[in-house]
């Protein structure tokens, strides 16, 4: 298995950051192994400094189509990635490092992967930090939507059953201190949470 990354999805955050929204979808590769599952990101133990981006991850079936949805943390090392990028280098150490992705718990997604972005399904993700909102977007926002991040990534790259997708993130990432709490969700149109990580930062 593996968790596969797309980033600049949502326009307002590409702008954010001074990048230009790609014209295809631009994608990375998390290692299992930067997987969190006990909720507490080391970050007094991470060499540079840590941000969060709160995002949709989707589960993918045998057949590649979404078999389940939840919220999710995807950290970055901004400094490094900038550092790196500048340089022309893969920027690995940006991403990947330990505790870099939280999933939270999987929720039974039994509707089209079209219906994810919809307006008709609300689906909204929200952060806070410390109990301040810091990131919040519907994900019928998303400028690159889900099933097309699917199509394009399937067309070349070894997806399997019980991949994991980060779908990428909405503008408000920040950066993170020792001891802050982070709480991230992603709500249905009712309102009910149907997904949620808490996260601290020791």
């Amino acid at each position: 298995m593996a968790i596969w990354c797309t980033i600049r999805t949502f326009a307002a955050h590409a702008k954010e950051l001074g990048n230009e929204l790609p014209k295809d979808v631009i994608t990375f590769v998390k290692p299992m192994t930067c997987l969190n599952t006990d909720g507490r990101v080391r970050l007094s133990k991470h060499p540079g400094e840590m941000h969060y981006e709160i995002e949709c991850v989707v589960r993918l079936d045998a057949d590649l189509k979404v078999d389940a949805i939840a919220v999710g943390l995807d950290l970055t090392d901004r400094q490094a990635q900038i550092h790196l990028r500048a340089e022309g280098y893969p920027w690995a150490e940006g991403k990947c490092f330990r505790d870099s992705a939280l999933i939270g718990n999987l929720s039974d997604w039994k509707q089209g992967v079209e219906e994810i972005n919809s307006d008709s399904s609300g689906l909204r993700l929200e952060l806070t930090v410390n109990g301040e909102v810091r990131q919040s977007a519907n994900l019928s926002e998303m400028s690159i939507p889900i099933h097309h991040q699917i199509s394009r990534i399937s067309a070349w790259a070894p997806l399997q059953r019980g991949d994991f997708l980060f779908t990428g993130t909405p503008s408000g990432v920040g950066k993170l201190e020792v001891g802050d709490e982070m709480h991230a969700i992603l709500v249905n149109g009712s309102g009910d949470v149907i997904s949620a990580i808490s996260a601290t930062c020791v």
